[in-house]
């Protein structure tokens, strides 16, 4: 039996073109997703330097080297500029005569200065506007050229020497107004000291600018120890003390004078005065109210203490004349402002002269000056006031200086 099979054929697809179709796809997204990562990479990466550009080596068209000139030769630099002097010639040699040593001459030339003050006698006012031509100054009776003339005012360098002895009230009293209205006038730039006496010297306050603490230290001088006053004494520690301190100085003794237990004598301290050299003593005495109220009085106590004021009196006014300084003896407390504006006019206002001695030996002496105003025809100089009045007028100078001692 035959059996009759029927095979039933299905049409077939085309394979191939499909997979091509795959394949182009997939290579189109692989290119965009290269181009994307190359273009993120370029975004992120720093800016590369371009090299500098080369210059031009091209020959320039009117002809000449090109840019490039290649190394440059410097020429050295010269040690010495070609301007430089020729060195001078060697000095020539001096031979002494056989027989004669080497020796050499020197030569100095003393010079004095001296401090002047012009003040008016009735006023205390210093007269400005003096010419060099207006003074005359004599050494020994000698008349000497000035060389040197200028008119100087400073701050002051000063040392107040207080008496602070227990024997009245009266002289305490007038030593501590005397010393305030001296510190009332004092400048920020000047240096003071103070110094007290009785029995001994005491340094109560150093020299200083702090004017506030001068005025405290006087102040507390109210209970005194011993009732001596070695006046003597304490002059000679205080010039010492000045004789230490160089330039122009000044000393102001505020005290009775009376000297009771000292050690030195008068001479001595005389002459200590007069060897002390750029300091100016001004003496201001005290207790002249009660000295006036006792003077006179009957009985040999009496006139033996009377005689020792006048005597103190005497000292004082030797101590400052010898220094061309001033003293003063007041008798009320209302004349302290007006003495120590006199000395402070004095003090801060001098004419200064130079001079060269005619008397060159360097011998130690002791030579005395003497200071004279004259007018442009040599005669003694007089001034009148707006009234045509004359006006007396006073010349503070030193009486004399010591003359160096040659060293042998």
């Amino acid at each position: 039996m035959l059996l009759n099979t029927e095979v039933v054929m299905f049409p077939m697809r085309p394979f191939f073109p499909a997979i091509r179709r795959v394949l182009f796809a997939g290579v189109a997204v692989l290119v965009v997703a290269l181009a994307a990562t190359a273009l993120s990479q370029a975004q992120t990466a720093p800016p590369q330097q371009q090299p500098p550009p080369q210059p031009d080596q091209a020959t320039p068209d009117s002809g000449g080297p090109g840019a490039d000139p290649g190394a440059i030769a410097l020429p050295k630099k010269k040690d010495a500029p070609e301007d430089t002097p020729p060195p001078a010639p060697a000095a020539p040699k001096l031979k002494n005569p056989e027989g004669m040593p080497n020796f050499s001459l020197r030569v100095e030339v003393p010079e004095v200065t001296v401090d002047v003050g012009v003040l008016l006698e009735k006023t205390g006012q210093f007269v400005p506007n003096l010419k060099p031509d207006n003074f005359r100054v004599y050494e020994d009776g000698v008349q000497q050229k000035v060389a040197g003339f200028k008119r100087v005012e400073a701050p002051i360098t000063a040392l107040m020497l207080c008496e602070f002895a227990a024997n009245s009230y009266y002289f305490i009293h007038d030593m501590r107004n005397a010393a305030f209205s001296f510190a009332q006038q004092l400048r920020p730039q000047d240096y003071v000291a103070l110094m007290t006496f009785d029995l001994r010297t005491q340094i109560v306050i150093d020299f200083t600018q702090d004017k506030s603490q001068l005025i405290q230290s006087i102040d507390a001088l109210r209970i005194p120890g011993f009732s001596d006053t070695n006046v003597f004494d304490a002059l000679y520690e205080g010039l010492d003390r000045l004789n230490r301190i160089q330039g122009r100085k000044y000393l102001i003794l505020i005290a009775s004078g009376r000297d009771t237990f000292s050690r030195l004598t008068l001479d001595k301290i005389l002459a200590k005065v007069k060897n002390t050299p750029d300091v100016t003593i001004f003496t201001v005495s005290t207790g002249g109210m009660i000295r006036a109220m006792n003077e006179g009085r009957p009985g040999m106590r009496s006139s033996m203490r009377d005689l020792d004021y006048l005597q103190a009196d005497n000292e004082m006014s030797t101590f400052a004349k010898m220094t061309g300084g001033m003293s003063f003896f007041p008798r009320f407390t209302g004349e302290m402002p007006e003495i120590f504006q006199k000395i402070n006019e004095n003090i801060r206002a001098k004419y200064q002269l130079v001079y060269h001695p005619t008397n060159a030996k360097q011998d130690g002496t002791y030579r005395k000056l003497r200071v004279e105003l004259v007018d442009d025809e040599g005669k003694p100089l007089r001034m009148q006031d707006e009234k045509q009045k004359p006006l007396k007028y006073d010349v503070i100078a030193r009486d004399g200086y010591r003359a160096r001692q040659e060293v042998e």
